[in-house]
């Protein structure tokens, strides 16, 4: 594997040693998985799985005209965010296309905007072209990692070892505190469908803290977690991954996302063409499908309505969660999105069908 020209967070070296299979991604050389993906599946399942996300992108912004700033290039709202709230939130083009999906947090004297590993370089260029007077714009993502705990265990993992109240921040919340002595930004959020805590923290200190992790995990069955079934994980719970679900051509509304598009705010880039979207309501749009036998669709594979080509597969994988059937979603006609449609996907020139079923394939129990 060519491993030149690729960064490496600060918790590379641990991944190696604790034997990771390492592979490329957004950039950076990263664990894939270690013990092997159903089984970090079903640990986020069932108890606890720990995630290296520190090749997303960290901006931090400053200045008083932050808000107002940001409400003018995202879909949802961010100035009515309250402090130490965190909001998902979608950059747009002028043709309403997403430039990507972010999560923008409001922090004590500061907004943090995490943005796609992939897309980083290009969301710091576009931010930076437009940043007004009056608005700083740092970089961080050298100087910071980012470690997710997710489980239906994480809070009983994480609360014995920091100085907040876990139970007191609600979910898309933030907290400023301590973890296992180190100093951090502490977010309820995450990307598996499942309750859970990422965790910022200086790149220095990262190696440490993830190891105190390993050790105090095993009382609740901690396990190491890659981006295989970190994917897995979030096409079950059916959240977008940018470049499959969502991209510049793809729009909020066609991802299923119209609950993060406030066409109510008064002005933000692409609110014309995505209103003039809505008002048509003839978009091809993201469904989601399983299919009826035990071929799994890929990303790229034609689908089908009788024998007309309506769409391509975006994402598909196996559903440990439902069972192993295998799911995908698919960009397809409007006509044929609603739940109960029949399709049929090509795998290797043979038709598989599969039926269109209403989204989120997973949810959490309550």
């Amino acid at each position: 594997m060519v491993t030149s020209g690729l960064s490496r967070t600060a918790l590379c070296a641990t991944h190696e040693q604790l034997g990771a299979k390492m592979s490329p991604f957004g950039g950076f050389l990263m664990p894939i998985h270690y013990s092997g993906i159903l089984d970090e599946h079903r640990a986020v399942r069932s108890a606890a799985g720990m995630f290296d996300l520190s090749h997303m992108g960290q901006f931090v912004a400053r200045g008083a005209a932050v808000a107002d700033w940001l409400d003018g290039l995202t879909t949802n709202h961010v100035a009515t965010m309250r402090p130490n709230q965190a909001r998902y939130n979608i950059f747009t083009n002028e043709a309403g296309g997403a430039l990507d999906d972010a999560i923008i947090y409001r922090l004590e004297g500061r907004w943090l905007i995490v943005v796609n590993a992939a897309n980083s370089e290009k969301m710091w260029r576009w931010l930076s072209a437009r940043k007004p007077d009056g608005v700083s714009l740092e970089d961080r993502t050298p100087e910071s990692a980012l470690i997710a705990v997710q489980g239906p265990r994480s809070l009983e993992l994480l609360q014995p070892l920091t100085d907040v109240d876990l139970g007191g921040v609600k979910y898309y919340h933030a907290a400023l505190g301590e973890v296992g002595g180190v100093a951090v930004e502490m977010a309820r959020t995450g990307y598996t469908g499942e309750d859970g805590f990422e965790l910022f923290v200086p790149a220095s200190a990262a190696p440490a803290l993830w190891e105190r992790l390993m050790r105090e995990g095993e009382r609740v069955g901690l396990k190491p977690a890659g981006l295989g079934a970190r994917d897995m994980l979030r096409l079950e719970a059916s959240m977008p991954l940018y470049g499959h679900e969502l991209d510049e051509r793809i729009t909020p509304l066609q991802a299923g996302l119209g609950w993060a598009v406030k066409l109510d705010k008064p002005a933000f880039t692409g609110k014309a063409a995505l209103a003039a979207q809505q008002a048509a309501d003839t978009y091809e749009r993201i469904a989601g499908a399983i299919m009826d036998g035990k071929a799994p669709a890929r990303a790229g594979y034609a689908v089908y309505h009788g024998s007309e080509k309506i769409g391509e597969v975006r994402s598909g994988s196996p559903a440990p969660a439902l069972g192993g059937k295998n799911i995908l979603t698919a960009l397809v006609a409007s006509s044929v999105s609603a739940p109960g449609t029949r399709l049929e996907v090509d795998i290797r020139d043979q038709r598989h069908p599969a039926t269109v079923v209403p989204l989120p394939f997973y949810t959490r129990k309550a």
